[in-house]
């Protein structure tokens, strides 16, 4: 392929700068894309991050009972963990009245109960709950109800968040922080084992392990303040350690970090002994063959392991078919894992101009293919499993984050087909090298572990150097493409100037200086380092194939990162056949333990004139004590709908001095008006008044009885 460096024109050359501009471009498209994500997150996920739902409650939240229960029962959506004081009852005063002792109601998980003293007095109690959910997600919440009539209370009801905002804040990052660095850790190990090796991938492998070990350590410790609501400073309190470590999310974080220190051993045999390159082809290939299954089986165990912390404490581990799902669950992460850290290691292999063969980057491509096989058909089960039905993409949390991981999975397939496109083309004129550049790095890292040199060898470098300068300057003016402006007076150096003067390092007595001057021969390294880099950058460029690929791969791992963080949000996003189920539970619920039929009422009216003359209908259910949902229906005299300007209605409880109680009403539809909470406190027979305006001076008021049942 012929260098585009040679079809420059003369003059100052722009690559260097402008491919600074586009990566500059590129990280602050990232950064946006990554605060509006964050934005709608903060907004978006809060007010579904509590998956078990409480589902009923004996006795009824705002019911009135004639005598004190032995007992209070809650019943949950799924299955949670109690502790001592999940449930605390408090009577009118604010004082506990329970026993203190809060356990399972038959062995069922999502049940709880908390038995009461006995000889309680009349008056409104207040129930204050808290547990964790199945799937590791704090709940809590209040309701109220009352013995014999209902009572001033000055109990103080919990707000209903369930964790400090503070600690809230530190473990969702810390969340996002560990899938993060388990893709980086995975991703770029099985990039560096099947298809190139470097350092710019040895820094992404090992960045997922410090990031994904740092933020499980932080998880561990906040998880007791986490579920118990406290502040920060709860971490402080190391004995509430065992007990977090009792629980399932605590045994799964505490596995991690067993498992992730195996996997530190792995990582220094995979970029030590198995990179390595000693100069004897055949000794390096023995040695690589008979890591390489060791290495293998290894990373295997270490992949499967750690993916197995996440799924048997998140969603995976609760619901149907968790037999099942829990394995699907743990070839999805890994899937990822090997897709989008094998992008962000491709990536910085590119950027960085290392060497990389075209059959090295078709067999990543291949990985890719057969992770994104795994995610779509793992995927598709998820989805079923967690969404349920078609209706819950849209009126559900979870189905709205799902369309948009979807969204984003074709966007990455788009840029993915072009990324395979250009691959397709890739030639291997720069592949030759690549095991000399292994050379050279392994050598560049053993300078790094010891910067300083000896002075016998940095003398005897420079007496060769001496010797060969001038016919390798010549050679190397002849190979280095023509370098004009501003860019090339950054590149040459000090060294180059006092050689072509005739009054440099050649004449012995400039080589006898640099022997002198530690600091001289530390600057001509550095020196010689940025031309190196700088000629390295100027091929990379050159190369138009592979700075197509380079841009390509570096557009996936943007939306890739994006993806990653929206996957995060659905793990903490109450699924979508959970809600479903949950508001058809809500819906269905007799509101206690009394199966009765709503309440309708038939009101005819009429305000005088012709077309004020109708019927309205109104429903209330289930007409007992506690929320109550209500419904006004008017219509004309032949059953169709009507709308009016104005309905108003209010309940009256004559017999016990309580109302009118005014109830504000939304229209839905063409004569409907609805209020969806209702607060009835006690049973009797109530008084129901309806007003009806038809016009600006036209308007009626009707009376019914409507009765209230115990």
């Amino acid at each position: 392929m012929p260098s585009l460096t040679s079809l420059a024109p003369a003059g100052p050359t722009a690559t260097p700068s402008r491919t600074t501009a586009t990566a500059r471009r590129l990280m602050a498209i990232c950064g946006t894309l990554l605060a509006a994500l964050l934005c709608a997150l903060s907004v978006g996920a809060s007010s579904a991050s509590a998956h078990a739902a409480l589902t009923s409650t004996d006795p009824a939240d705002g019911s009135v009972v004639k005598t004190a229960p032995r007992e209070v029962t809650l019943n949950f959506s799924e299955g949670v963990l109690l502790s001592g004081d999940s449930v605390r009852v408090l009577d009118p005063k604010g004082k506990r009245v329970d026993t203190g002792k809060t356990a399972h109601v038959g062995g069922k998980s999502s049940t709880a109960a908390a038995g009461l003293h006995s000889g309680l007095p009349d008056g409104t109690y207040t129930v204050a709950w808290k547990a964790v959910s199945e799937d590791s997600h704090p709940v809590s919440g209040a309701f109220t109800f009352s013995i014999g009539a209902p009572s001033r209370t000055t109990a103080k009801v919990p707000t209903g968040e369930a964790s400090d905002s503070t600690v809230s804040t530190l473990y969702g990052i810390g969340r996002y922080a560990a899938y993060g660095g388990f893709a980086a850790l995975v991703g770029g190990s099985v990039f560096a084992g099947l298809c190139r090796s470097s350092r710019p991938v040895r820094k992404i492998a090992v960045g997922g392990w410090v990031t994904v070990f740092t933020a499980s350590l932080v998880l561990l410790l906040l998880r007791g303040p986490y579920t118990d609501g406290e502040g920060i400073g709860g971490i402080l309190d190391l004995g509430r350690l065992g007990d977090v470590l009792s629980t399932k999310p605590g045994a799964a974080l505490l596995s991690r970090l067993l498992l992730l220190g195996a996997a530190a051993v792995f990582l220094a045999v995979l970029f030590g002994s198995y990179t390595r390159r000693t100069g004897e082809r055949e000794a390096d290939a023995r040695r690589r063959q008979d890591l390489a299954f060791g290495l293998g089986f290894g990373g295997t165990v270490m992949a499967v392991g750690l993916s197995a912390t996440w799924a048997m404490a998140e969603h995976a581990s609760v619901g149907l078919q968790r037999q099942l799902a829990m394995p699907v669950d743990m070839i999805h992460l890994i899937a990822v894992g090997v897709w989008l850290g094998g992008l962000a290691s491709l990536a910085v292999t590119l950027r960085a101009g290392e060497p990389i063969g075209r059959a090295a980057v078709r067999r990543f491509s291949r990985l890719a293919f057969g992770s994104v096989v795994a995610l779509v058909v793992t995927g598709l089960y998820q989805s079923w499993r967690q969404v349920g039905s078609w209706g819950a993409l849209t009126d559900t949390e979870y189905g709205r984050w799902l369309l948009v991981k979807v969204g984003l999975v074709a966007v990455l397939l788009g840029i993915a087909a072009i990324s395979r496109r250009w691959t397709g083309r890739l030639t291997d004129a720069t592949a030759d090298t690549a095991e000399e550049t292994d050379a050279e790095a392994e050598a560049e890292s053993a300078s790094e572990a010891a910067p300083a040199a000896s002075e016998a060898e940095a003398t005897a470098e420079a007496e060769a150097e001496a010797g060969t300068k001038a016919a390798v300057k010549a050679g190397v003016k002849a190979a280095q493409p023509v370098r004009t402006g501003a860019a090339d007076a950054a590149v040459d150096t000090p060294a180059d100037a006092e050689t072509e003067s005739g009054d440099g390092p050649g004449d012995g007595a400039g080589s006898d200086a640099a022997d002198d001057d530690p600091e001289r021969a530390a600057q001509l390294a550095r020196q010689r380092a940025a031309k190196d880099k700088t000629a390295t950058l100027r091929e990379r460029d050159a190369d138009r194939e592979r700075s197509a690929l380079r841009r390509s791969v570096i557009a996936e791992t943007i939306v890739a990162v994006v993806l990653l963080a929206v996957a995060t949000v659905l793990s903490g996003t109450q699924p979508g056949r959970a809600e479903t189920e949950q508001a058809s539970a809500s819906a269905t619920k007799p509101g206690g333990q009394l199966n009765v039929d709503p309440v309708s009422v038939l009101v005819p009216y009429n305000t005088g004139p012709k077309s004020g003359r109708g019927k309205a209908v109104v429903m209330i259910e289930p007409a007992l004590p506690g929320d109550n949902a209500l419904h006004v229906f008017t219509t004309d005299l032949a059953d169709r709908p009507v709308d009016v300007p104005e309905v108003k209605l209010s309940l009256t409880l004559k017999s016990k001095g309580i109302g009118p109680l005014r109830i504000p009403l939304e229209r839905l539809s063409t004569g409907h008006w609805s209020a969806k909470t209702v607060q009835l406190p006690m049973a009797g027979t109530w008084q129901l008044s309806l007003t009806v305006r038809t016009s600006d001076i036209d308007q009626v008021t009707e009376t019914r009885n409507v009765k209230v049942a115990q």
